[in-house]
């Protein structure tokens, strides 16, 4: 993060060694809130309508009041990346209950927190996108939608970190996580697809799988080149046996897959299609989105 980096918090921006919230701030205690992971290339707000429906939805379900409406929002996202003149960025958006007390009741707090960050990120080194990813999957299970449902982008992540955790203890970079019924849902930051002869399958979102904004996407582009796609329930068996994977996620993009829990996928290599795809998606960035100016 640069020296420099403005954020937007509450209306302002600050520079961000003063970017700071309350102690007793809910989103600090208890991870009540929400986000969302957005990207702009080019000047260009990728499928920001996207990412802020979803945003205002994970908000609905945890009776949690945005203080700005959507199209306050975007001038917001877009001030700030203009403060830190930022065409290429990586856009973290939140709001938290607010301020509160150390109880859990969240009629205690008055007024929601709404941050705005802009920076760079890099998740994976490029050379994994020209060679590929080994990855494993982990015990921790997917959240259940009864419990917390997946489908909201909370800032309460321990379900997602602790895989993670597992992950590195591995020396991997990414890890899947299966639901309660043994089924793959997605890995703890990216969707997982998987290509078999010919045919695009990812899981489907009742399994524990986020509605991702690349997620949906490459479904688009899919679609769209007339690539047979159906979402479908996956197992461990149909990961090991997959002629080609490849995760998506708003940092990741999308990147290739060569080998799960030590069985390699196809011949070991990024495959055609999964290559076609990230082609694809990159030409998409440039044009589905809000377009701004510094």
């Amino acid at each position: 993060m640069r020296n420099n980096l403005k954020v937007y918090i509450n209306g302002k921006l600050v520079e961000k060694e003063n970017a700071k919230v309350s102690v007793f701030d809910h989103g600090l205690l208890y991870g009540d809130g929400v986000f969302e992971g957005i990207r702009s290339y080019d000047g260009l707000v990728f499928k920001l309508k996207e990412h802020l429906d979803r945003f205002f939805e994970s908000a609905k379900t945890l009776m949690l009041k945005i203080p700005l409406s959507r199209q306050e929002i975007t001038g917001a996202i877009i001030q700030t990346l203009a403060a830190n003149r930022l065409k290429d960025a990586y856009i973290r958006l939140v709001v938290t209950r607010g301020e509160g007390d150390l109880g859990l009741d969240p009629r205690k707090c008055d007024h929601p927190t709404l941050i705005i960050i802009t920076d760079r990120i890099v998740l994976y080194p490029k050379k994994l996108y020209r060679e590929g990813l080994e990855i494993i999957t982990v015990p921790t299970q997917r959240n259940i939608p009864s419990a917390v449902d997946p489908q909201i982008k909370s800032l309460n992540y321990l379900n997602n970190i602790l895989a993670k955790i597992e992950a590195v203890n591995a020396g991997k970079e990414e890890a899947i996580m299966l639901n309660h019924a043994g089924y793959v849902a997605e890995c703890t930051g990216d969707n997982i697809f998987i290509v078999k002869q010919g045919e695009l399958l990812t899981p489907p979102t009742y399994v524990g799988a986020l509605k991702g904004i690349t997620r949906l996407a490459v479904i688009t582009i899919a679609r769209r080149e007339k690539i047979s796609f159906r979402e479908e329930i996956i197992t461990r068996h149909n990961l090991f046996n997959a002629d080609e994977t490849f995760l998506t996620g708003t940092a990741a993009e999308v990147i290739p897959v060569v080998k799960v829990d030590g069985r390699v996928i196809g011949n070991g290599k990024p495959g055609t299609l999964t290559l076609r795809i990230m082609q694809e998606f990159h030409q998409l960035t440039r044009t589905d989105g809000v377009r701004y100016h510094l």
